[in-house]
């Protein structure tokens, strides 16, 4: 079940710096809201996968329902619940407002990856 994947944990490596340099760098709306939510369902299932040698139907799931679990989290002002609103880097990293087009930039990621791993 735990496995390392070297290659996996490269590409999640890549995308987070790609993330990192999106949020600070990045103005555009599109980029930086959508398709910044597009690949960050891809480097979570990205490191995942680096670590565990689960299927990619079971791997793209969890990280589908994780994703829209943060999301719902956001919709209940979660990161206010947890005490962390003036933390940077926890409203960076969980995010503090709910968009239904968060939703679909996360199914996106994940089709993605689908589309790519069955190839």
């Amino acid at each position: 079940m735990v496995h390392f994947n070297y290659k996996y944990f490269a590409l999640a490596l890549l995308l987070f710096f790609v993330e990192v340099y999106i949020a600070l760098y990045i103005k555009f709306p599109l980029i930086r809201h959508f398709f910044g939510d597009v690949l960050v369902v891809i480097l979570i299932y990205t490191f995942v996968k680096s670590i565990f040698n689960f299927s990619v139907k079971a791997t793209a799931i969890g990280v589908l329902i994780f994703s829209y679990l943060i999301e719902i989290f956001q919709y209940f002002n979660g990161i206010q619940l947890l005490g962390l609103q003036d933390n940077y880097i926890a409203k960076l990293v969980i995010g503090t407002t709910f968009t239904w087009s968060d939703l679909l930039a996360y199914l996106m990621g994940i089709i993605v990856v689908i589309f790519f791993e069955k190839r």
